[in-house]
């Protein structure tokens, strides 16, 4: 797993601080630039800061690609919900495969219960993948309780 992090900066990172970085495995790999525009425009919108749960910023920046392991627990939620599970064994179940909500936290309830919306959005997806039908044989018959 990569892990990445991101600073505000007042002036040009030191030689110093650059080699303390690489010491403990960090490697630089982007400069972010900015400035006031000398042109007023205000008319183009701000893109929206919410990446959908299943998705992640792509590497270039540019698009968004398939997270597979918030994918992986999109199927799970899809899963337990067709199999008639309340929403607190659907939580239980994915804490017990070692699953974690974006922030990084337990699933609950209710944090199940807001995936929904996007159960809707990508349902159609997940139904036609060759995994589901896979899943949906060896789930004919069985129940969470």
């Amino acid at each position: 797993m990569i892990e990445r992090i991101r600073e505000p900066i007042s002036g040009p990172p030191s030689q110093a601080e650059l080699r303390t970085r690489q010491a403990e495995g960090w490697k630089l790999v982007a400069v972010e630039w900015e400035r006031e525009r000398s042109d007023a425009v205000t008319d183009a919108p701000e893109p929206s800061a919410d990446v959908p749960f299943g998705l992640r910023v792509s590497g270039d920046c540019a698009h968004l690609e398939e997270d597979p392991d918030e994918r992986e627990i999109l199927v799970a939620i899809m899963e337990l919900t067709i199999q008639d599970g309340p929403y607190s064994a659907i939580a239980d179940e994915l804490n017990r495969r070692g699953f974690r909500t974006r922030e990084g936290v337990r699933w609950t309830p209710v944090s199940v219960f807001q995936m929904l919306p996007r159960l809707i959005e990508v349902g159609p997806k997940i139904f036609n993948s060759e995994e589901w039908q896979r899943r949906r044989e060896r789930m004919m018959g069985t129940q969470i309780r």
